[in-house]
């Protein structure tokens, strides 16, 4: 009995702790379709929390990064999610650092988004309004959404317009300039957040929009796993 228990701990301890953080006002349901093979595996979902007041995207990172109980994870983030778990690396030690959906650096952000940190722009945006399932949604996952805004209302639970005045803010101001080569990076060729024509190096989903985190989840399915432990081909 004492051997089996000692198994059963050794097989626990053995597997590879993966902590995924969604999207921007998206909740963890994004990853429901993700399935990661149990015995190797073991899946851990990050949520966002209110900002405090004035609180900067490092000291947030930092604060999210203390809910790790793990050493070494993979740190798996959507879209601003990808942001933000580049930044909690900051804190913590990760043995890899995925992004979906995402950037590693502002250069890699579109004209519009450079434009509204250059004008200020971002500050005139209506939040109120966004609070609007329908607006949400595009502003979230991309113009190209779909009228299915009952599923959508599923994922998007993030409605605090502090959380989207200060998410916004932090996403448009992001100051890092230089890449981490480290980072793993997977986007889809058809992403009309973060257009691809912007991304400098990147695993290539054909088909792929911003929200391929739902509907290119066998893709992901059958490459997170090589990809988490060196065993994918380009």
């Amino acid at each position: 009995m004492l051997k089996g228990v000692i198994n059963k701990l050794k097989a626990i301890m053995s597997k590879i702790h993966v902590y995924f953080m969604p999207g921007l006002a998206a909740s963890t349901t994004i990853f429901e379709r993700i399935k990661l093979p149990e015995t190797d595996f073991e899946m851990h979902y990050l949520e966002w929390e209110i900002p405090f007041d004035n609180e900067t995207l490092v000291a947030y990172a930092k604060r999210i990064a203390d809910k790790i109980a793990h050493k070494n994870p993979v740190l798996v983030g959507v879209s601003f999610g990808g942001i933000l778990v580049q930044e909690m690396a900051k804190h913590i030690a990760a043995s890899k650092v995925i992004i979906i959906s995402s950037v590693k650096s502002n250069t890699e952000f579109p004209v519009r988004l450079k434009l509204a940190k250059s004008t200020k722009a971002y500050k005139l945006i209506p939040m109120n309004l966004i609070l609007n399932i329908e607006s949400l949604a595009k502003f979230s996952f991309g113009e190209k959404v779909n009228q299915r805004l009952k599923l959508y209302e599923k994922f998007l639970s993030v409605r605090d317009i502090r959380y989207l005045t200060w998410a916004v803010e932090q996403v448009v101001l992001w100051d890092r300039v230089t890449i981490d080569e480290s980072v793993i990076h997977i986007h889809g060729d058809l992403d009309d957040v973060f257009p691809i024509k912007n991304i400098k190096k990147c695993i290539v989903v054909k088909g792929g929009t911003h929200i391929m985190i739902l509907n290119k989840y066998k893709w992901l399915n059958e490459k997170l796993p090589l990809i988490i432990t060196d065993s994918y081909e380009l």
